[in-house]
Order: C-alpha cells, then structure tokens, then sequence
C-alpha cells in the first residue's frame, strides 16, 4: 500500500481510511450490491450504515467479510447496541453472525455489549426491502447556564467539583481520591456525597446537577467504568445495587434533584464546542487509552458510546493486538501513551521494562524536551495514524472539529503529531482539509473548564 504521508516508524501500516476508499472503489468499477448495517440499543434506538460490497459468489466473499467485519466492530464501538441487523448478503451475515458467538473472533465485543445493554447479543439477517431504518435522538444536553448548579468531574486521581451560579463557577475545588484502589462502594458514595454537599453549601440552592464520568453511562447509569473496576470485579453485587445508580441516588437524596451523568471524553468535546462557538466537535483524548467524544450539528451529544479505543485503525492484520478485547489495530494502541511505548524500540529507544507506562511515556518525552530525532520520529508517526484516522472517523461522524488532547499530545510531541495529522489530510484527502480543523488546545487557555460544562448537562424545567 502506498500513502502519501508514511508512518516512518511502522511501515506496514495499513490506515482503515485508505482501505475504506479502495474497497468502494473496486466494488464501484466491477459493480457491486448494497449491504445496510444496523445496531439496535437502548429503548429500540437505531443506528443506521449504507455501503457497497461485492456481489455474492463474485470470488469476493473473504474480501467482503474482511471488509465488513472491520466496519461492524466500528459501528459497534462508535455507537452501541445488543443487536446488529444486517440486511443484504446472507453469506456476510452468516460470517458476522459467526465472529459474535461466544467461541467466535469477537466474543469479548458480543459479551461486553450484552452487559452494556442488559440484553442478549444477537446478530439477525434481513432482506434489503426490510432493512432497518434509522432512529436516533440526540438529547439536547448541555449549554444550559441558568439557575444554581453543581457540576461534578469524576477522574481517576482526582475528583473535581464546581458551584456554578447563572453559568459563574463561584466556588471550585479539586479532591484527590483513589476509586481504582476501593472495591467498598461506600468509599466512592462518600466521596461524591461530600464533592456534592461542599459544592450546594456555597450556593442558596440547587437547581441542577450535572456529571462527567469516565465509562460507558446508559441513562444516567454507570453500566461499566474504570473507577469502579475494583467495585465490579470484586464486588459484583455491590456494583449492581450501588454502583450502576450512584448518582441518581445521590441525586435524590439531595432533594431530587434533576441530574444529567455523560461520559467524560463527551463533556470534554462539549466543553471544546462551547469554547468554540460551534457544533460538530470530535474531541480525542491520547492518555492512558484513548477517550472520545463527540457533539453533533445541533450542539447535543448523541448517546453514542464512542469508545474510539476499540475502533479499528490499521487493517493490518499483523498490527499490534489490544491485550484486554484481544483484537488487531485498534486505536488504543495507536492513540495513547501504549502507541509510544510500542513505536520506541523501532525509534532505537531502549525503556525500562519495570518502569510503568505512565514513566515510559515521560522518557520519551523527555528525550523530545532534549531535541531527540529518535523521540521526534516516533510523535511523527503517530501524527501520520491521526491523520488517517481523523479520516476514518470522518466517514461515521458529521466533523467540522477535532480536539487533540492528552498527556501523550502535550509539549513539543503533541506539536509534531498536529503537524503531521494536519499533512495527511492536507495531502491525502485535500477536501477533507478545507472541511475539518484539527486543534491542538493550550490546557492553560480552556475557558470552559470540565466540571462548569457538566454543570450545564441538565436543562431545569421551568
């Protein structure tokens, strides 16, 4: 495969952008047939995604399945659901129906959804006159300043909480705590209760609180987090009965009051939106993982679970593979501080194996503050996997900007990757580039911090 921009340090690298292009591409010049995907979710909302494939028994079909299953396990993670409805070709629904059983390629996927969602996961075959038929409904979440609100951020070593009064933050303040060590869920009940009733003493009332949480959140439900791993794995039950209703719970102790919980990575694109004064907003965030969010033309986020960790990046079937969901090319291994540490031996850069990540990570960085070629080449070329992938994702989300963020995009590193992200589509997809903003914000120049646009989630019924 040959790109416009290399990724100098992986050349086998094999962006899903590209492949995206050339698969319709082939299927357009022999003649193809249209395959409709749907994902069902909660409350019977539907996701809907239209593509070209090739005939069946055209000597394609591992071509096509290939193809389709890469597609699927983005739909999957981009949006959510218990149940795909494939509607077309009855050979690739056979083969997807087969990846999702409980011995099949994408059993981690098929069982984490299902206890997402509550429900069993099945994948059904339909015909194209039957397909199904989108049902969305993006909540108009966020930008509400009126009123006296509390607005929570739950981090992994910090929890941080605003009073904010007529959309003023009039008291802030920042709590560290250990939720990842705790498996008592008293231990995290408390310590939100406390966040919360510190943050209501400063203010005549409480009007509206709003949270952001790290995790998967269904209706205001914390259905998986990494702050409460230790709860869930450890403590199941107590997770069941207290963890996945922490909030509400607490909600309606402090007088029932109207509460919105979203995920962190969405709040952190909503806060990128309001600072910009527009819609459209993928925000991305290179750290531990990677974390998205997104808010769409309306200025609302979706209820789309947009765990871009798990969305495909490199077709590359040899490409590194995510030790946790045991898949090949996800964007957790290219998108986070694991994306660095993989690329510093091909830099020529030798890394303690005792030391953490996290100290890994800072190495790297700190041969970049030093002006290391061997540094700058391993940020060049995760710029180059950006780029493609900001492509990529441009297929499923309706994009005007992308917020690069994380420690891993921090200092001159997070410069190089901007730089090269920006080359890709400037070089490989030049009308993507007149369309789409890549920006690369100075922590210190955010005005809308995290905690004050959780506040502004619940809209206070007048």
């Amino acid at each position: 495969m040959k790109l416009k921009v290399n990724a100098p340090l992986d050349p086998g690298f094999m962006p899903m952008s590209v492949i995206y292009r050339d698969f319709e591409a082939a299927v357009q010049a022999e003649g193809g047939e249209k395959l409709v995907i749907g994902l069902e979710r909660n409350n019977g909302l539907t996701s809907v995604f239209t593509l070209e494939v090739f005939k069946d028994g055209t000597g394609h079909d591992e071509e096509n399945h290939d193809f389709v299953e890469r597609i699927v396990k983005t739909l999957l993670w981009a949006r959510g659901g218990y149940k795909i409805i494939i509607a077309g070709s009855k050979v690739i629904a056979d083969r997807i129906k087969e990846d999702y059983t409980a011995s099949g390629i994408r059993a981690f996927d098929s069982k984490f959804m299902s206890e997402v969602y509550e429900r069993p996961f099945e994948v059904i075959h339909t015909s194209i006159e039957n397909a199904p038929v989108t049902n969305e409904k993006a909540a108009p979440v966020g930008r509400h300043l009126d009123g006296c609100r509390i607005g929570f951020d739950a981090g992994g070593s910090d929890r941080k909480v605003s009073a904010v009064v007529e959309g003023e933050a009039v008291y802030s303040e920042e709590v560290v705590w250990f939720p990842k060590l705790n498996n008592d869920p008293a231990y995290h009940y408390e310590g939100i209760m406390d966040a919360m009733k510190t943050a209501a003493s400063k203010m005549p009332k409480v009007d509206a609180i709003g949270v952001s949480t790290a995790g998967i959140v269904i209706e205001n439900r914390i259905m998986t987090a990494s702050l409460f791993l230790k709860v869930k794995n450890e403590n199941p039950e107590a997770f069941e009965k207290v963890v996945k209703s922490i909030y509400t719970d607490i909600a309606k102790e402090l007088g029932n009051v109207p509460i919105e919980v979203a995920n962190d990575g969405d709040v952190t694109a909503l806060a990128g939106a309001m600072d910009l004064g527009d819609t459209n907003v993928l925000g991305i965030a290179m750290g531990t993982s990677e974390a998205g969010g997104y808010v769409d033309g309306n200025g609302n986020i979706t209820g789309w679970l947009n765990e871009l960790a798990f969305v495909p990046a490199d077709f590359n079937k040899d490409a590194m593979v995510d030790e946790w969901s045991g898949d090949y090319g996800c964007g957790v291994k290219y998108f986070s501080q694991d994306s660095v540490i993989k690329l510093a031996p091909a830099a020529g850069i030798e890394l303690d194996e005792s030391a953490s990540p996290a100290e890994k990570l800072k190495v790297v960085q700190g041969l970049m503050v030093k002006g290391d070629e061997r540094a700058a080449k391993i940020y060049e070329t995760i710029g180059s996997y950006f780029g493609y992938a900001v492509a990529y994702y441009s297929i499923f989300y309706d994009i005007k900007h992308v917020l690069l963020m994380g420690r891993v995009s921090s200092g001159e590193g997070g410069s190089i990757i901007h730089k090269n992200a920006q080359k890709v589509l400037a070089e490989e997809f030049p009308e993507l580039a007149k369309k789409i903003t890549i920006h690369l914000p100075d922590e210190s120049s955010r005005r809308v911090g995290q905690s004050i646009a959780a506040a502004s989630l619940p809209n206070i019924e007048k």
